[in-house]
């Protein structure tokens, strides 16, 4: 079902009402923090507003997410000492500066963590090990299909028959034994 939105920058609008009831505009269906918390985790923009005043109130229902996160998810994310210092910082002369510092921060977080993660995937394609695993993978898949039974209902394939893929395999064995041996010596 196509996702409806309620304003031109494509951000859904969530009411709450007096009764704590969350309630999607662009579903028109009532909510919980556990749906607004899955619907930040797949990136959909939405604003809450209390739905007497108009009053924006998603700051609070973030942090509320959050509060629900810490307490009833298992491991807690945010650190006590963490949580200290935060908390110390309101009243402080830093206190405008923390939000922009602590936004820059997790960017930059983010942006590392993307990083690391093609690193890693570009460390494994390039790696010599992981092409001679692949290989090895491929030889016993051969291997495995050329001694497994055929299904009744699919005829032998035609560019190769198990057998020729046996002795292709013995080949190459023989060929490695013969590597291994000239490196014994």
């Amino acid at each position: 079902m196509p996702r409806r939105v309620d304003n031109s920058d494509g951000t859904v609008i969530i009411k709450k009402y007096a009764n704590r009831r969350l309630y999607n505009t662009a579903s028109s269906s009532y909510i919980t923090l556990d749906d607004l918390a899955r619907m930040t985790r797949e990136g959909v923009e939405f604003k809450a507003l209390d739905a007497k005043t108009g009053e924006d109130i998603t700051h609070a229902i973030l942090t509320q997410i959050i509060m629900e996160e810490e307490a009833n998810h298992g491991e807690q994310m945010l650190p006590v000492s963490f949580l200290r210092q935060l908390i110390s910082m309101y009243g402080n002369s830093m206190q405008a500066m923390m939000p922009h510092y602590l936004e820059a921060m997790m960017t930059n977080f983010r942006d590392n963590q993307a990083k690391l993660q093609d690193a890693f995937k570009e460390g494994i394609g390039g790696n010599p090990f992981a092409r001679i695993a692949e290989t090895n993978l491929a030889m016993m898949r051969a291997a495995t299909e050329a001694f497994a039974p055929k299904k009744a209902a699919s005829p032998p394939p035609k560019a190769e028959q198990p057998a020729d893929e046996i002795a292709k395999l013995r080949e190459q064995m023989a060929a490695m034994q013969s590597q291994l041996d000239k490196l014994g010596k």
